[in-house]
């Protein structure tokens, strides 16, 4: 499931491609020609994320809701612009330095530019692909197309979300006031606070708040092991009883954590690596984690083989000796 920063760079997407743009909107399955209907024809005025929730808004007042689950994705292509953080990913350019940013041939930052639109297919989802150039434009839908957004230069197809739906300004107020803090939404003192009030007064465990979006948003399960292995902090300790400083320490951790995931496009949780290490990271999941995916395998810092359990019907890992 895509996590806080895939649905974040999702919307920056359609801010750079969209925004500002008249948009014919269908539905090439047929499933949501009705909602369709309602914001074909209309210029885009905002894109958000809160959490792992995103807000399309149109400038007649009706905004798209959409919630990507287990299974949806986003296929962008046209004369779209590329984040060189992709293109990096995927071998097409540039080279990322130790801090996660792109350098260019001439050794220039890029991190916080988008490329030039190339003609192009990007798929995002929990991950991100760039494929191939596109010979025409628009490209036939391919697969069961949710809903289609064209503009003159770039069109978005969607496939299986969990939620897609047209709400006005106070249906997507009320959607929002549920869900918990998001750190690039708002990172104010008063946001770790609200965030450290709802973990401390509840007696379910920590592992589970993590992934509760009403307690704090767009957090999954890569980001819940991780967050609690760098706390060195038992995944089964009821919220209240974690130690205040602990809960605050998560909380300005994912602040970190989902900023460089939102920067590079990878969920990367391992710090201090030198060059090489931070090059294999990037390139392979299997070096960019402490502990999720690694049931079996040694603990990085102990040794102790590390565990996998079912936990609220997610798979949980830890390790019993660090986080003990």
């Amino acid at each position: 499931m895509p996590e806080g920063h895939s649905v974040h760079r999702i919307a920056r997407q359609f801010a750079q491609n969209f925004v500002g743009r008249r948009v014919a909107a269908s539905s090439p399955q047929g499933r949501f020609a009705e909602g369709a209907s309602l914001i074909d024809g209309r210029t885009m005025t905002d894109a958000k994320a809160v959490g792992k929730q995103m807000f399309l808004e149109f400038d007649n007042g009706l905004w798209l809701r959409i919630h990507l689950g287990i299974y949806g994705a986003w296929d962008f292509a046209g004369d779209i612009s590329v984040d060189p953080t992709i293109a990096s990913a995927n071998g097409r350019m540039g080279q990322t330095n130790q801090r996660g940013t792109v350098l260019d041939s001439a050794g220039e930052n890029s991190l916080h530019s988008i490329g030039a639109p190339r003609r192009t297919r990007l798929r995002m989802a929990e991950s991100e692909k760039l494929e191939d150039e596109i010979t025409e434009f628009p490209p036939e839908p391919i697969g069961q197309v949710r809903v289609r957004l064209l503009t003159d230069t770039a069109v978005a197809d969607l496939r299986g979300p969990t939620a897609c739906e047209v709400l006005d300004a106070a249906q997507v107020d009320a959607v929002i006031a549920k869900l918990g803090p998001d750190p690039l939404v708002d990172d104010s003192a008063e946001a770790e606070e609200r965030f450290v009030t709802a973990v401390r007064k509840k007696p379910t465990p920590i592992a589970l708040l993590l992934m509760d979006q009403s307690v704090v948003s767009g957090i999954g399960n890569v980001y819940r092991a991780e967050l609690l292995f760098r706390a060195r902090q038992n995944p089964h300790t009821p919220g209240k009883l974690v130690p205040e400083e602990t809960a605050r320490a998560l909380w300005r951790d994912w602040t970190k954590l989902l900023r460089i995931g939102f920067e590079t496009g990878q969920m990367m949780t391992m710090d201090d690596l030198d060059d090489d290490a931070y090059r294999k990271a990037m390139a392979s999941r299997d070096d960019r984690h402490w502990v999720y995916k690694r049931e079996g395998l040694p603990c990085r810092v102990c040794g102790t083989h590390i565990l996998m359990e079912e936990l609220g019907g997610r798979k949980l890992y830890w390790c019993p000796i660090d986080q003990n």
